[in-house]
């Protein structure tokens, strides 16, 4: 029995946060139906495209849609409408990210469709009280407004968007974690409740430490690289054949790095006695390790820096941590079967249960493929 059996979520989302949210909820046992209109969530149209000639079906819409189902429905008809309301009236979740008044036009908005039981999770990009409200919002606008990319980046350099869109699932853990906490009160009390999940109130709420760096100091973080504003040596450093990081986080493991590096003479340097120090003159260190670490491969200075309990590690490719000892050793890649694709790899839901598998009874679903729902919840 998975946490959130017998939960039963409707989803009215598009690409990437929301999706997220919906996957989430399904892995922790909750039966998530998508309610995709005729042409069907942008991402299915994303590459890269598993095809068989007769039909073809999106890998970057697999990775978030996993163990729902998919209903087709207009809502700018009549029936349509009728039989997706009647599918909210038997879900206990309803989550949706389109621009805020969308869904109320559509006439499945939070006032339109509230019972006793219902939490209506509604993720935008700046929230329903915001002045921006009326904005259009993607991942990258998200990051840019939301101070990440004014300390991501190198010193010299201009602002940049980190890889993986995390405004987009930062808002979707916040909005998952916030659904599974409301959802108990809410039947308990048998009232409604909407949730508002701004991504770019959600990005700021995972800066901690850089907004309280600008109140406390008066002072605007900067970009610092791979560097860290309060730690030195932490950061990347590149060796004969690749890159790694080191994280000497204390005095001791700042010892332990000098020794390593044959210069044991810097502990007691006064550039670099205290941390403090060491973050002041964070560059003078920096290119006197990296004078040194290019001398030997990475798995040398990885080696002898793990022995002294020196926290490192690689910088991998995507490829080099999906087949690594530490993926297969902790089971975090299963396999689904995916349309058109068969059997395909999916990072599975990475919080480990207790006497429970990860749930992978379905692939993403094909785009309307399940319309036995309707029966299943309302009975016609």
């Amino acid at each position: 029995m998975r946490p959130l059996h017998g939960v039963r979520v409707v989803e009215f989302a598009h690409v990437a946060a929301g999706p997220f949210v919906g996957m989430l909820l399904a892995d922790l046992g909750a039966d998530v139906v998508k309610v995709e209109p005729p042409s069907g969530d942008q991402m299915r149209a994303w590459p890269p495209f598993a095809d068989d000639g007769a039909e073809r079906f999106s890998h970057n819409f697999a990775s978030v849609n996993r163990n729902k189902r998919s209903v087709v429905a207009d809502l700018r008809d009549p029936e349509d409408l009728a039989r997706v309301r009647d599918l909210v009236a038997a879900a206990d979740v309803l989550v949706e990210n389109y621009r805020p008044g969308v869904l109320d036009r559509l006439g499945v908005g939070y006032e339109q469709v509230r019972h006793p039981g219902l939490v209506y999770c509604s993720i935008s990009g700046y929230g329903l009280t915001s002045p921006y409200v009326d904005h259009g919002a993607y991942d990258v606008v998200i990051q840019g407004m939301s101070g990440l990319m004014s300390v991501t980046g190198e010193p010299d350099g201009g602002p940049v968007k980190a890889g993986v869109p995390v405004g987009d699932f930062t808002a979707g853990l916040y909005a998952a974690y916030s659904i599974a906490a409301v959802l108990p009160q809410v039947r308990a009390e048998g009232r409604s409740v909407r949730l508002d999940c701004p991504m770019l109130d959600c990005l700021l709420g995972v800066s901690a430490l850089q907004t309280s760096e600008f109140w406390g100091s008066g002072k605007e973080p900067a970009r610092l690289g791979t560097a860290h504003p309060r730690n030195a040596p932490y950061q990347g450093f590149a060796a004969a054949d690749g890159d790694f990081t080191v994280a000497a986080g204390n005095d001791r493991l700042w010892a332990a790095v000098a020794e390593v590096v044959g210069v044991p003479e810097l502990v007691g340097d006064p550039r670099f006695v205290t941390q403090l120090d060491r973050v002041a003159h964070h560059a003078e260190l920096a290119g006197i390790l990296q004078e040194r670490f290019v001398t030997e491969k990475r798995a040398h200075w990885i080696d002898e820096l793990r022995a002294r309990g020196v926290p490192c590690g690689p910088v991998n490719s995507f490829g080099e941590i999906l087949s690594g000892e530490h993926v297969r050793g902790t089971g975090l890649v299963g396999s689904l079967d995916v349309p058109v694709a068969g059997p395909t790899p999916t990072v599975v839901f990475p919080v480990r249960i207790e006497g429970q598998d990860a749930r992978l009874d379905r692939g993403a679903p094909r785009l309307g493929g399940d319309d036995e729902v309707f029966d299943e919840w309302c009975g016609k």
